[in-house]
Protein backbone atom coordinates (compact mmCIF):
# COMPACT_ATOMS: atom_id res chain seq x y z
CA UNK A 1 0.00 0.00 0.00
CA UNK A 2 1.68 3.15 -0.95
CA UNK A 3 1.24 6.43 1.27
CA UNK A 4 -1.67 7.90 -1.56
CA UNK A 5 -4.28 5.05 0.05
CA UNK A 6 -3.93 6.10 3.30
CA UNK A 7 -3.81 9.76 2.79
CA UNK A 8 -6.03 12.60 2.64
CA UNK A 9 -8.65 14.81 4.86
CA UNK A 10 -11.82 11.99 4.61
CA UNK A 11 -9.25 9.12 5.74
CA UNK A 12 -6.54 10.58 8.27
CA UNK A 13 -9.22 10.21 11.12
CA UNK A 14 -10.03 6.64 10.58
CA UNK A 15 -6.13 5.67 9.50
CA UNK A 16 -6.26 2.75 7.22
CA UNK A 17 -6.96 -0.07 9.36
CA UNK A 18 -9.91 -2.36 7.94
CA UNK A 19 -13.23 -1.29 10.15
CA UNK A 20 -15.57 -3.95 11.21
CA UNK A 21 -19.29 -3.09 11.28
CA UNK A 22 -20.90 -3.39 14.53
CA UNK A 23 -25.08 -2.84 14.96
CA UNK A 24 -24.14 0.65 16.32
CA UNK A 25 -22.39 1.70 12.64
CA UNK A 26 -24.80 0.21 10.83
CA UNK A 27 -27.27 2.07 12.11
CA UNK A 28 -25.49 5.47 12.16
CA UNK A 29 -24.97 4.39 8.40
CA UNK A 30 -28.52 3.88 7.36
CA UNK A 31 -29.50 6.79 9.68
CA UNK A 32 -27.06 9.21 7.94
CA UNK A 33 -28.50 8.02 4.68
CA UNK A 34 -32.01 8.40 5.16
CA UNK A 35 -31.63 11.73 6.02
CA UNK A 36 -29.55 12.41 3.01
CA UNK A 37 -32.42 11.23 1.01
CA UNK A 38 -34.53 13.51 2.94
CA UNK A 39 -32.57 16.83 2.44
CA UNK A 40 -31.03 17.42 -1.26
CA UNK A 41 -27.99 19.26 0.69
CA UNK A 42 -27.39 16.83 2.98
CA UNK A 43 -27.22 14.49 -0.29
CA UNK A 44 -24.99 16.34 -2.25
CA UNK A 45 -22.36 17.03 0.63
CA UNK A 46 -22.22 13.10 1.10
CA UNK A 47 -22.04 12.25 -2.52
CA UNK A 48 -19.60 14.92 -3.07
CA UNK A 49 -17.24 12.94 -0.50
CA UNK A 50 -17.70 9.89 -1.47
CA UNK A 51 -17.22 10.10 -4.97
CA UNK A 52 -13.99 12.56 -4.45
CA UNK A 53 -12.67 9.30 -2.35
CA UNK A 54 -13.88 6.83 -4.94
CA UNK A 55 -12.63 8.41 -7.45
CA UNK A 56 -9.41 9.24 -5.60
CA UNK A 57 -8.68 11.91 -8.17
CA UNK A 58 -6.27 13.79 -6.18
CA UNK A 59 -3.84 10.75 -5.47
CA UNK A 60 -3.77 9.97 -8.79
CA UNK A 61 -2.85 13.68 -10.41
CA UNK A 62 -0.02 13.84 -7.75
CA UNK A 63 1.21 10.54 -8.53
CA UNK A 64 1.31 11.08 -12.47
CA UNK A 65 2.68 14.26 -11.76
CA UNK A 66 5.68 12.34 -9.93
CA UNK A 67 6.25 10.16 -12.64
CA UNK A 68 5.85 12.19 -15.67
CA UNK A 69 8.28 15.13 -14.06
CA UNK A 70 10.36 12.95 -12.60
CA UNK A 71 9.79 14.73 -9.11
CA UNK A 72 9.95 11.49 -7.08
CA UNK A 73 11.23 13.92 -4.15
CA UNK A 74 8.27 14.76 -3.54
CA UNK A 75 7.08 11.86 -2.36
CA UNK A 76 10.24 10.89 -0.11
CA UNK A 77 8.70 11.77 3.18
CA UNK A 78 5.39 9.41 3.96
CA UNK A 79 3.95 12.15 6.55
CA UNK A 80 5.08 15.21 4.36
CA UNK A 81 3.31 13.73 1.43
CA UNK A 82 -0.20 12.94 3.17
CA UNK A 83 -0.42 16.12 4.53
CA UNK A 84 0.23 17.67 0.80
CA UNK A 85 -2.69 14.98 -0.21
CA UNK A 86 -4.58 16.08 2.59
CA UNK A 87 -4.48 20.48 1.58
CA UNK A 88 -4.85 18.86 -1.81
CA UNK A 89 -8.32 17.02 -1.30
CA UNK A 90 -9.23 19.95 0.81
CA UNK A 91 -8.81 22.36 -2.42
CA UNK A 92 -10.31 19.22 -4.51
CA UNK A 93 -13.66 19.80 -2.41
CA UNK A 94 -13.32 23.60 -2.98
CA UNK A 95 -13.76 23.14 -6.14
CA UNK A 96 -15.81 20.23 -6.46
CA UNK A 97 -18.50 22.30 -3.93
CA UNK A 98 -18.34 25.47 -6.63
CA UNK A 99 -18.93 23.64 -9.20
CA UNK A 100 -22.06 21.85 -7.99
CA UNK A 101 -23.64 25.35 -6.82
CA UNK A 102 -23.34 26.48 -10.15
CA UNK A 103 -25.08 23.57 -11.15
CA UNK A 104 -27.60 23.36 -8.92
CA UNK A 105 -28.17 27.07 -9.28
CA UNK A 106 -28.94 26.60 -13.49
CA UNK A 107 -31.65 24.71 -12.15
CA UNK A 108 -33.03 21.50 -13.82
CA UNK A 109 -34.09 20.94 -16.93
CA UNK A 110 -37.91 20.43 -16.74
CA UNK A 111 -39.12 17.19 -18.47
CA UNK A 112 -40.38 17.98 -22.53
CA UNK A 113 -38.61 21.42 -22.14
CA UNK A 114 -35.04 22.68 -23.69
CA UNK A 115 -34.19 25.45 -21.37
CA UNK A 116 -33.32 24.66 -17.18
CA UNK A 117 -35.27 26.67 -14.87
CA UNK A 118 -32.34 28.99 -12.99
CA UNK A 119 -32.76 29.04 -9.15
CA UNK A 120 -33.90 32.60 -7.92
CA UNK A 121 -30.99 34.35 -6.24
CA UNK A 122 -33.03 34.00 -2.47
CA UNK A 123 -33.25 29.47 -3.10
CA UNK A 124 -29.64 30.07 -4.40
CA UNK A 125 -28.06 31.87 -1.43
CA UNK A 126 -30.53 29.38 1.05
CA UNK A 127 -29.25 25.85 -0.50
CA UNK A 128 -25.49 27.34 -0.50
CA UNK A 129 -25.44 27.94 3.28
CA UNK A 130 -27.75 24.73 3.73
CA UNK A 131 -25.20 23.16 1.75
CA UNK A 132 -22.09 24.72 3.50
CA UNK A 133 -23.52 23.84 6.70
CA UNK A 134 -23.86 19.96 5.62
CA UNK A 135 -20.48 19.62 4.67
CA UNK A 136 -19.73 21.02 8.51
CA UNK A 137 -21.79 18.05 9.60
CA UNK A 138 -20.45 15.71 7.24
CA UNK A 139 -16.94 16.56 7.89
CA UNK A 140 -17.13 17.29 11.43
CA UNK A 141 -15.15 20.13 11.20
CA UNK A 142 -14.70 22.47 13.86
CA UNK A 143 -16.43 26.32 13.63
CA UNK A 144 -12.88 27.19 12.26
CA UNK A 145 -12.69 25.14 9.93
CA UNK A 146 -15.60 25.66 8.71
CA UNK A 147 -14.97 29.38 9.19
CA UNK A 148 -12.31 29.09 6.49
CA UNK A 149 -13.75 26.65 3.79
CA UNK A 150 -16.09 29.15 3.42
CA UNK A 151 -13.94 31.98 3.49
CA UNK A 152 -11.66 29.97 0.71
CA UNK A 153 -14.86 29.54 -1.11
CA UNK A 154 -15.69 32.80 -1.50
CA UNK A 155 -12.05 33.94 -2.55
CA UNK A 156 -13.11 30.86 -5.17
CA UNK A 157 -16.25 32.83 -6.38
CA UNK A 158 -14.78 36.47 -6.33
CA UNK A 159 -11.56 35.41 -8.58
CA UNK A 160 -13.61 33.49 -10.86
CA UNK A 161 -16.49 36.37 -11.47
CA UNK A 162 -13.45 38.72 -11.77
CA UNK A 163 -12.19 36.32 -14.73
CA UNK A 164 -15.23 35.36 -15.88
CA UNK A 165 -15.01 36.47 -19.40
CA UNK A 166 -11.59 34.62 -19.70
CA UNK A 167 -13.64 31.26 -18.92
CA UNK A 168 -14.58 29.00 -21.79
CA UNK A 169 -14.93 25.15 -22.82
CA UNK A 170 -11.49 24.13 -22.38
CA UNK A 171 -9.51 20.92 -23.50
CA UNK A 172 -8.26 19.00 -20.40
CA UNK A 173 -4.56 19.33 -22.19
CA UNK A 174 -5.33 23.46 -21.81
CA UNK A 175 -3.80 25.18 -18.55
CA UNK A 176 -7.36 26.96 -16.61
CA UNK A 177 -7.63 30.22 -15.24
CA UNK A 178 -8.67 28.80 -12.41
CA UNK A 179 -7.99 29.76 -8.93
CA UNK A 180 -7.88 25.86 -7.71
CA UNK A 181 -4.82 25.55 -10.56
CA UNK A 182 -2.90 27.98 -8.67
CA UNK A 183 -3.12 26.87 -5.48
CA UNK A 184 -2.68 23.42 -6.13
CA UNK A 185 0.39 23.87 -7.96
CA UNK A 186 2.15 25.99 -5.45
CA UNK A 187 1.53 23.89 -2.80
CA UNK A 188 2.40 20.54 -5.21
CA UNK A 189 5.46 21.87 -6.57
CA UNK A 190 6.50 25.95 -6.75
CA UNK A 191 9.61 24.82 -8.11
CA UNK A 192 8.28 23.83 -11.66
CA UNK A 193 5.21 25.60 -11.31
CA UNK A 194 4.21 25.92 -15.03
CA UNK A 195 3.73 21.80 -15.34
CA UNK A 196 2.42 21.87 -11.57
CA UNK A 197 -0.15 24.07 -13.25
CA UNK A 198 -0.52 21.94 -16.52
CA UNK A 199 -1.33 18.80 -14.36
CA UNK A 200 -3.92 20.92 -11.45
CA UNK A 201 -6.02 21.54 -14.87
CA UNK A 202 -6.27 18.26 -15.54
CA UNK A 203 -7.20 17.37 -12.08
CA UNK A 204 -9.65 20.22 -12.57
CA UNK A 205 -11.07 18.97 -15.32
CA UNK A 206 -12.02 15.94 -13.78
CA UNK A 207 -13.30 17.54 -10.52
CA UNK A 208 -15.71 19.17 -12.33
CA UNK A 209 -16.91 16.69 -14.65
CA UNK A 210 -17.47 14.43 -11.52
CA UNK A 211 -19.08 17.57 -9.45
CA UNK A 212 -21.69 18.24 -12.41
CA UNK A 213 -22.42 14.45 -12.59
CA UNK A 214 -22.79 14.38 -8.53
CA UNK A 215 -25.43 17.67 -8.78
CA UNK A 216 -27.32 16.47 -11.58
CA UNK A 217 -27.89 13.23 -9.29
CA UNK A 218 -29.18 15.07 -6.56
CA UNK A 219 -31.29 17.64 -8.89
CA UNK A 220 -33.07 14.42 -10.78
CA UNK A 221 -33.97 13.04 -7.32
CA UNK A 222 -35.13 16.19 -5.36
CA UNK A 223 -35.92 19.32 -7.64
CA UNK A 224 -37.47 18.34 -10.84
Amino acid sequence: MGPADCAGPFLLRGGCAARKETPATMFRVATRAKQSAADPTAELALLLTEALQRERIVPRFVDSYVVENGRHALQVHAALYRDLLALLQREALIAMTLRSLEVVASGPLPAGKSRARPMTRKNAVLFRRKLLAALTRQQKWTAGDALDFQKDLQLYEELLARSASARHSRKPFETANHPFVDRCAFLLDSSFLEKARLAASRALFDLEELAATVAERVLANHLR
